[in-house]
């Protein structure tokens, strides 16, 4: 197949093959698209394949074992990256049982604390509600806090996201 070099005709591009089998010319001719219009499908196909996941600015807070019994899993076992939410995220008593959250250390409550964050995430279930704790609060267990911070703070920033 041999090509042509691309000609102007009437605002269309117009581009000749010829097939060195048939030798019979075919023309094609291809529609000019702006910048614009091309920048337009472009910003389209990004949003579209761009996830809405969202995270939320929150506290947490560490707390201790026992972990067993939790209100969401009575006396069954979860492990230890585990977390205790806010009554407000328990529509109907227990919806938020067993809801993971993806957690991540921003800062120190206290800013002039250094390297308070670990620079990890970590990823816990909801076992239970937190007594007495703030709306934008999660208790976290001892072992899933000290993934992102340092334990000895036992409250830092947090940003979080349900996976």
């Amino acid at each position: 197949m041999r090509f042509s070099i691309p000609k102007q005709v009437n605002n269309l591009t117009v581009r000749t093959f010829q097939y060195l089998s048939s030798h019979k010319k075919e023309t094609y001719y291809l529609s000019k698209m702006s910048l614009g219009t091309k920048l337009l499908i472009l910003i389209s196909m990004v949003v579209c394949l761009t996830s809405v996941a969202h995270a939320l600015n929150a506290m947490a807070i560490v707390y201790s074992p026992p972990y067993v019994p939790s209100l969401c899993f009575g006396t069954q076992d979860q492990g230890t990256m585990i977390a205790k939410a806010h009554s407000g995220l328990f529509a109907n008593g227990i919806a938020s049982c067993g809801r993971r959250f993806r957690v991540r250390c921003l800062s120190g409550t206290n800013k002039a604390i250094r390297d308070a964050c670990t620079g990890n995430s970590v990823d816990v279930t909801v076992v239970g509600t937190c007594s007495g704790c703030a709306m934008n609060e999660l208790q976290l267990s001892e072992e899933s806090f000290g993934k992102i911070a340092r334990l000895a703070l036992g409250r830092v920033n947090i940003e979080y996201e349900q996976i």
